[in-house]
């Protein structure tokens, strides 16, 4: 299930919101190649958010899927999404940072990361491992798995 999470610092009130998450799941869903019924879209608004040293606005977002992923996807998501934050909240495209997680990626890391002691609470790079959910990292790519 592709999950796209949008935070900005520009105020949300007034601002048709529905229309901004219609845009941005068939954008995600028709760029990644998945059903828009499993496409999720978060949006927050009027946070703290400082960018090039300005509270200009500005918005960072993650997206999260299981596979349809790759460099070329990824520009396109980037252009596109970044056009939607500029055309309905006025944030322009160069304050706009989209971060990128492929846990098809990262489930097929999970062999060689299991080489590593998960006994600690914390591993080398300061994620937080949990009883119930352990968090790897490799590579800058997160991967959460149920034990």
């Amino acid at each position: 299930m592709p999950c796209l999470n949008l935070s900005t610092n520009v105020s949300l009130d007034g601002v048709d919101t529905s229309a901004i998450l219609s845009e941005a799941s068939k954008t995600v869903a028709r760029l990644i190649g998945k059903p828009e019924a499993y496409v999720m879209i978060v949006l927050k608004g009027s946070l703290p958010m400082s960018f090039g040293g300005t509270e200009q606005p500005a918005a960072y977002g993650e997206l999260v899927s299981i596979g349809g992923l790759n460099s070329d996807v990824n520009k396109k998501l980037s252009a596109a999404v970044a056009a939607i934050l500029e055309t309905k909240l006025s944030v322009p495209k160069a304050r706009f940072f989209l971060k990128f997680y492929d846990t098809k990626y990262c489930t097929a890391m999970k062999d060689k990361l299991q080489l590593f002691q998960l006994s600690t609470t914390e591993s080398d790079n300061g994620s937080a491992l949990e009883t119930n959910h352990e968090t790897y990292c490799f590579n800058h790519r997160e991967l959460k798995v149920k034990l």
